[in-house]
């Protein structure tokens, strides 16, 4: 995909968060926007940096590697938003400043072991399962406060919100009542009085679905193939 085609992509995004957040009675200013760079080269990351994301969001530890010593980045906050391997943590604390899918107990004493070594505090997101889906990983939504307990223990880790991947719709609406169900989970928390935990964000929706989860209350999307295009899932 052309620098043209990627900026023509960002600015349609745009315009459609800010239609969904004007139905929803909010401001379009509230809503970041992470371009998910998954199997896009540096050139491609940069142009979209060029078009005005405001994160790049990264799901494979190598290729985040392999980017950001092209310094494909520079400009814009890193997140890790992909599936993360306790053994891949090391590679992941201090160079993103947030990780999305923090979805074990072991992971984020093992987020918080790895920063507290490095003398620094590593900022998450919750990944709710919030439809219970087999195939996937995250806590269930009736763990959030047994899991906020615990991660209020943990001294290098601050909480800053929740993350969720709802199931493949053949409607965007479909995924409704589950972004309304995280929207849920995020206020009931927002008054928590943890010294480490914030609700600051909610990272739902991506380019099938980021409008829906923008009217819900999303003020996290990531979107790949809605600025990319279609990846080309034959290469690795």
């Amino acid at each position: 995909m052309t620098t043209a085609e990627i900026e023509r992509n960002v600015k349609t995004v745009r315009a459609e968060i800010a239609r969904a957040a004007a139905e929803a009675g909010r401001s379009p200013r509230e809503i970041l926007l992470a371009a998910a760079t998954k199997m896009n080269d540096a050139e491609a990351v940069r142009a979209a940096i060029r078009a005005g994301v405001d994160i790049c969001g990264e799901n494979r530890v190598q290729e985040m590697l392999e980017k950001n010593a092209q310094n494909a980045y520079a400009g814009v906050p890193l997140h890790f938003i992909g599936h993360l391997q306790k053994n891949k943590v090391r590679q992941v604390v201090g160079l993103c400043a947030l990780i999305h899918s923090a979805d074990s107990l072991p992971l984020l004493q093992e987020i918080s072991r790895v920063a507290l070594k490095r003398g620094l505090v590593q900022d998450v997101l919750l990944e709710i399962n919030v439809a219970g889906e087999a195939s996937k990983t995250g806590f269930r939504p009736e763990e959030l406060e047994s899991v906020l307990q615990e991660a209020a223990r943990l001294p290098a880790l601050s909480v800053r919100g929740l993350m969720a991947i709802p199931p493949i719709c053949a409607k965007p609406e479909d995924n409704r009542p589950f972004f309304l169900q995280m929207q849920k989970l995020f206020v009931d928390k927002t008054e928590i009085k943890y010294d480490n935990v914030r609700m600051d964000f909610l990272s739902m929706g991506m380019s099938g679905d980021y409008t829906e989860a923008v009217r819900c209350g999303a003020n996290l999307v990531r979107i790949g193939s809605g600025i990319f295009g279609p990846r080309n899932t034959t290469t690795t």
